[in-house]
């Protein structure tokens, strides 16, 4: 019962997080799948009154081995059942975890009938049934968030887990075959052995089905897969194009083709409109784009960028065709993966360029362009707990498509943002499509006022998102009018960029009619997160 309890839980977890890496939103995809589970448990609990003492040692072993084989092979079946039936794939994943949570609402009635058989009064088998379920699924959350998340892939965690049920399978065969309980024992133990070699032979290949799986879900060769504690990361390179594309848990955050146009549209705007650059922060980013474009300025002392992925940064400060992407943005910083570390400043280090000035013996001279900060904690987290200002906030973050990301979003973190400016200084916020999630995007300008700023929203084509939108917002005196008169002066930025100019900053304030009207009127909170509800439920929708 300890080893099918946590089990039963893993499973549980790596239904839920295989489903959130295809298709997004893992709040509801968590809530669902448990709860689905969860119904099938009680359905099989009532069920199984049905079925009379006849060969209960064989049926309790069944249930095991079908459980080894169905939860060992689900991540595969259903990447596989994502790629060739796209259309019909709920109906595939809602089959299996049906099954799967039937089977765990099987073992228990089986498990007790057992006992009962062998002589122990029901007081005592109660006690010892429940409470080693219930300490098996303590011990399997453990295992899950401690050492399977961090240390192998979900393909891989599954066919550990399904070792757990063979392992409560092999037992029950050894035992109720000493007490020569087992009717049909050759074949009980064929079936065993037999699901033994499925099950190694599976964990052997997983990750190469799963890298031939995957592919099918993307159409350009995949040149980087990996699942990182928080986030699946996916690379693809189409080499006609010379376009690499980056995803995350299936979602496109940039291809190298277009990405210029995000990026220098999120960071130049805000840095010509702010006359003090010394101290930059930025939230998210850890591709190292933003801060590619930020460190193209001389006045920039330090940069802090906050990411809550250290394998994201590694990613990106590592593999040669990011270097080649971001310029080596983050060349001399080093990752501070330990959030204790992260809290209380992490570790910095010079970025240095070589400049066109020689000394007497006719060497180069390097300059230090600035210092960068890279701290790997949770964005919330780590503006509760700091101090000092910042003259430019930059916030980079993934679309608000989860609770998680919502809350930074949100009236309260915006807030905290606001005693963290500088005199002066400016925030500009990534604020999702003003076309195809209109209310989400007014949303986001909304919430930044709220918390105390005037703002100024900005879009432009990217054709790889489709129409997209960014909000600045600042603190001082200027009034919204002043800010546009001086935006209307401002000058061509000094450093180089391939697609922002100050005349094209100007037309991003040009939106079409009605696109900043709506009858709503909500602002985002960490306690109703309404934001999340208008980009999933209402967003990329329309009329």
């Amino acid at each position: 019962m300890l080893t099918t309890g946590a089990s039963g839980l893993i499973n549980e977890y790596v239904l839920a997080t295989t489903t959130s890496y295809i298709l997004g939103n893992s709040i509801e995809q968590f809530s669902v799948i448990i709860a689905l589970m969860m119904f099938m448990m009680g359905i099989a609990g009532w069920t199984q009154r049905f079925t009379n003492d006849n060969l209960l040692v064989e049926k309790f072993i069944f249930v095991e081995l079908l459980m080894s084989i169905l939860g060992g092979f689900a991540p595969i079946g259903l990447f596989t059942a994502f790629g060739l039936f796209g259309d019909h794939f709920n109906l595939v994943l809602y089959t299996l975890v049906s099954g799967i949570g039937f089977l765990i609402g099987f073992e228990i009635p089986l498990a007790m009938r057992l006992i009962d058989k062998l002589g122990i009064e029901l007081k005592n088998n109660l006690a010892v049934v429940y409470m080693m379920d219930y300490v098996g699924s303590f011990v399997g959350a453990m295992l899950w968030v401690h050492i399977l998340l961090k240390q192998f892939p979900l393909t891989e965690i599954s066919f550990l887990v399904a070792g757990l049920n063979m392992l409560s399978a092999t037992i029950a065969t050894g035992f109720f075959g000493y007490k020569r309980l087992i009717r049909f024992q050759k074949s009980t133990i064929c079936a065993v052995l037999i699901t033994i070699s499925a099950l190694i032979y599976g964990f052997h290949n997983n990750r190469g089905w799963s890298v031939h799986l995957e592919q099918k879900l993307y159409e350009d060769p995949i040149i980087f897969s990996g699942t990182t504690r928080y986030q699946h990361l996916v690379v693809t390179y189409r080499k006609q194009l010379d376009e690499y594309r980056l995803y995350i848990n299936g979602n496109t955050q940039f291809s190298s083709v277009d990405e210029a146009i995000y990026h220098e549209q999120l960071v130049h705007p805000i840095m010509s409109i702010v006359p003090d650059h010394r101290n930059v922060l930025i939230l998210g980013g850890g591709d190292g784009m933003a801060l590619r474009e930020v460190l193209k300025y001389d006045d920039v002392e330090s940069v802090t960028l906050v990411d809550l992925d250290p394998e994201m940064i590694k990613l990106a400060s590592t593999k040669p065709f990011f270097i080649k992407m971001n310029n080596n943005a983050f060349k001399d910083a080093r990752v501070v993966s330990r959030t204790s570390e992260g809290i209380n400043g992490g570790q910095k280090r010079p970025i240095y360029h070589e400049t066109t000035k020689t000394n007497k013996k006719g060497q180069t001279i390097v300059e230090k362009v600035a210092d960068v900060q890279v701290i790997t904690v949770d964005a919330d987290r780590f503006i509760s707990e700091i101090s000092g200002s910042y003259n430019v906030i930059i916030v980079d973050l993934p679309d608000p498509n989860s609770i998680e990301l919502a809350k930074l979003y949100s009236l309260e973190f915006y807030s905290k943002l606001r005693k963290r400016l500088a005199k002066n200084g400016a925030i500009v916020v990534q604020s999702t499509s003003p076309y195809h999630a209109k209310d989400a995007f007014l949303t986001v300008g909304r919430t930044i006022q709220a918390a105390g700023f005037k703002t100024l929203p900005y879009h432009d084509n990217v054709p790889s998102f489709g129409d997209w939108g960014w909000w600045i917002g600042w603190q001082s005196d200027i009034s919204n009018e002043e800010m546009r008169i001086r935006i209307s002066k401002m000058e061509n930025p000094t450093v180089n960029t391939k697609y922002f100019t100050s005349e094209v900053f100007w037309k991003a304030m040009i939106f079409g009619k009605s696109w900043l009207q709506t009858s709503r009127t909500e602002i985002n909170t960490v306690m109703n997160p309404v934001l999340m509800e208008h980009y999933v439920a209402e967003g990329w929708k329309i009329d």
